[in-house]
């Protein structure tokens, strides 16, 4: 299994690396943010392990960026941070689990290998959806997650990300803001209903004069459509 260990602390770091080592983890050992994400995209990870505390880009800034930028790979947060606000903005950003300092090195070996077994099973779970979904200039890529605009990638956050796959499942279609609400903020009842219309603004600037339009129907919802 191949595992990315991001921690800033070198005693920490050198520890974890030997331990995973020993029980079969083939482990690359990063202590700085800044790397480590451009590590998650240089080679392929079957799991990650994130520390939150991080020099440059802090935990959160490259859980945030790694999914914004389509990756999809399981990250589990490790970090002295234990209060459950800390735990759900880590949650939030993307994160698959979560396991606070001090922690036993079997309870993380034991979610580290239920990750990526979970991630494994909802690849195999859809094994003839389509490998992409195109509208206009505008791409999507299931197998890596990205979405392209005229071929070059999007910069768009994870509840942009959550937008877009909600309307490109049904293009031309109107959803309503109820629908959307629940695909960009799952689980999440003390988020302002109110959110999902900053988030459609966000986008809609995004994608002006790409050819692709995000539309407001008045009393129906939202409708992705390409430009004739």
């Amino acid at each position: 299994m191949q595992l990315l260990l991001v921690e800033d602390d070198p005693t920490m770091r050198t520890t974890l690396q030997r331990s995973l080592a020993r029980r079969g983890f083939q482990v690359t050992a990063l202590g700085d943010g800044a790397a480590a994400l451009t590590e998650l995209f240089a080679k392929p990870h079957d799991a990650v392990v994130l520390d939150l505390t991080l020099p440059g880009l802090d935990g959160l800034q490259v859980l945030q960026q790694a999914r914004a930028r389509g990756l999809r790979t399981p990250v589990l947060v490790l970090t002295a941070r234990g209060t459950v606000g800390d735990r759900v903005r880590g949650l939030n950003a993307g994160a698959d689990d979560y396991l606070p300092k001090p922690f036993d090195l079997d309870e993380l070996e034991a979610r580290l290998r239920a990750l990526v077994r979970r991630s494994a099973d909802q690849q195999e779970a859809q094994p003839s959806a389509p490998s992409q979904t195109t509208l206009g200039a505008l791409r999507h890529d299931r197998s890596s997650g990205l979405f392209y605009l005229r071929d070059e990638p999007m910069e768009v956050t994870p509840r942009e990300q959550a937008l877009l796959r909600a309307l490109l499942a049904h293009p031309g279609r109107a959803l309503s803001k109820e629908r959307l609400y629940e695909a960009v903020f799952p689980g999440q009842p003390d988020v302002q209903y109110e959110a999902i219309e900053v988030v459609v603004y966000r986008l809609r600037k995004k994608l002006a004069d790409t050819g692709v339009s995000l539309m407001t129907l008045r009393g129906l919802g939202y409708l992705l459509k390409a430009d004739q």
